[in-house]
Formats: structure tokens, sequence, C-alpha cells
């Protein structure tokens, strides 16, 4: 079986261990970053097999600009992209990825807090399939 590598990018330190810790519990090879340059360039020198990315990391928008830089890059536009978001219970704004795709180029939002077997299946869902 090939391990699949995911990286997460996200502030906060905590959230960033039980992902690990779920998806690592799943077979995967978990990377992160604690910013978004630091994930621009992980996700340009490991080419994982999907991202998860906040929306809210220094800047307030600094996800959003990470998913654009991300899918401008050549060797990183057609990794998968999960975005995990409090924005809906922040602001009440609600994102649809196929409706807002234009808008926010990313495959699919994650509400935090979200269950451990929602996120592996979501992460499953999102894999591509040949390696």
């Amino acid at each position: 079986m090939i391990e699949r590598t995911i990286l997460v990018i996200d502030d906060d330190i905590d959230l960033v261990e039980i992902i690990r810790v779920t998806l690592e519990g799943e077979g995967f090879k978990v990377i992160d970053a604690q910013n978004g340059a630091r994930g621009l360039r992980l996700a340009s020198d490991e080419i994982p097999d999907l991202i998860i990315l906040d929306v809210m990391m220094g800047e307030i928008d600094e996800g959003f600009q990470v998913a654009y830089e991300l899918r401008n890059r050549e060797e990183t536009r057609e990794i998968p992209i999960l975005m995990l978001t409090a924005v809906v219970d922040q602001t009440g704004f609600d994102f649809d990825p196929e409706k807002d795709a234009e808008f926010l180029p990313v495959n699919e939002f994650i509400q935090k807090p979200v269950a451990p077997r929602e996120l592996v299946d979501l992460v499953r869902k999102h894999l591509p399939t040949s390696v």
C-alpha cells in the first residue's frame, strides 16, 4: 500500500495534532505548517496528495490567499484542498465550493470543529484515485 501524504496548514497547533493523530491512525503521512508561507514551500517541495488549509491564520484571509497561490502554481494546481473554517459561525457567511468555485478555489469546506470520522471520510473522498 502506498502511503498518501496530507499537508495541514493551520496555526492552531492543538488542532494540527488532533488531525495528525486522526489521519496517521488511518495510515496517512501528515506534514504540517503553521503559516501560509511555509505551507506554500512544503506544498511545492513535497507535492502532497491533499491539503487541509485553515481560512484564518495571521491575516484574516491568509487561507484564501494560500489557496489562490496553490491554484496558480503548476506543481500544486491539481492538489485537492479541503478548507477548514469557523467563518460560518463567526460571520454567518456560507460557502459552496461548486457555486463559488471561481471565487474560492477549494474542493470542500469543513466546518470547525470536525468529527474525526467525517474528516477521514472527506480526505478519502477527495484523494486522487491514481498514485
